[in-house]
């Protein structure tokens, strides 16, 4: 039962630094396109894009940081938090609607 419970808090821990990864690319993305494309396509602006993925980023660092902690100095569990899905959740409408848009290739959703 002890390999189990490892076993699934280092999965946490992986999980968490794939979402970290996530919020790390869609926020050096959103960097690099011009702010025009932003307005022109009816999104957000470029600087609520950069401080929501920004954050996300942080958030993420943060949560994958005390969550290997956890893990590695206590063996103690590592759930993925609220934030961490939340920081998920903006990473993910950003690459899926969000970076396509402002590409110039237009939205998959539309």
């Amino acid at each position: 039962m002890l390999i189990a419970y490892a076993i699934g808090s280092w999965i946490f821990v992986a999980v968490t630094l794939f979402v970290a990864g996530l919020c790390i690319w869609a926020f050096l993305d959103c960097v690099r396109r011009p702010a025009a494309n932003f307005q022109s396509m009816g999104k957000l602006t470029k600087k609520a894009w950069v401080a929501i993925t920004g954050v996300a980023a942080v958030v993420t660092f943060f949560s994958f940081w005390f969550a290997f902690q956890a893990v590695w100095a206590f063996g103690g569990s590592a759930g993925v938090g609220i934030f961490t899905l939340a920081a998920a959740v903006a990473a993910g409408v950003y690459l899926a609607d969000v970076r396509p848009a402002v590409s110039g290739k237009g939205s998959s959703w539309s």
